[in-house]
Parts: C-alpha cells; sequence; structure tokens
C-alpha cells in the first residue's frame, strides 16, 4: 500500500477486503488513489441478477467513516423505481 498518508483504519480494512473478500465480490484500490475502488459484485444465484456481473467505483472521502462511501454502478442495471427519464436526469448519464 503506496499511500502513506491514509488513515490506519482504512489501510487496515483494505488489507482485510483484500485477504478476506467476501463471496462474490472482488474489491481493487486504485494505484493512483487507495481512496478510490474498482469493485466487481456477480449476481446472487436464484435471484433475476444470477449471472450477472455488475462494475461498481467505490470511493471513500475525507471525512471516511463519518460520511458513508460514495458509490456509483458503472454497469446499467434495471431498477423498477427508476425509469429512463429519470436516469437522463442523474449525473454521469450519457
Amino acid at each position: 500500500m503506496a499511500n502513506s498518508n491514509l488513515p490506519r483504519r482504512i489501510i487496515k480494512e483494505t488489507q482485510r477486503l483484500l485477504s478476506e473478500p467476501a463471496p462474490g465480490i472482488s474489491a481493487s484500490p486504485s494505484e493512483e488513489n487507495m481512496r478510490y475502488f474498482n469493485v466487481m459484485i456477480l449476481g446472487p444465484s436464484q435471484s433475476p441478477y444470477e449471472g450477472g456481473v455488475f462494475k461498481l467505483e467505490l470511493f471513500l472521502p475525507e471525512e471516511y467513516p463519518m460520511a458513508a462511501p460514495k458509490v456509483r454502478f458503472l454497469t446499467k442495471i434495471y431498477h423498477p423505481n427508476i425509469d429512463k427519464a429519470t436516469w437522463k436526469n442523474m449525473p454521469g448519464y450519457s
């Protein structure tokens, strides 16, 4: 872990994440910014998302853990409460 100005908590949590990954989830920190993670989640079995591979980006703000991580799905995903009109009004939509 190259970023020595990170809080000890983030370093320990990242080490644990890499050594004890959650089933169906992989996350790796960016080499340029250890607060930024590339995440991949496999769709749960026996669900409508089974067989899917979902890419996300996760960012730990300076205020972490008092402020929640920022997460953004990179893979387009259907959600029954969000339609195309809603998507077009969301930041980052293309």
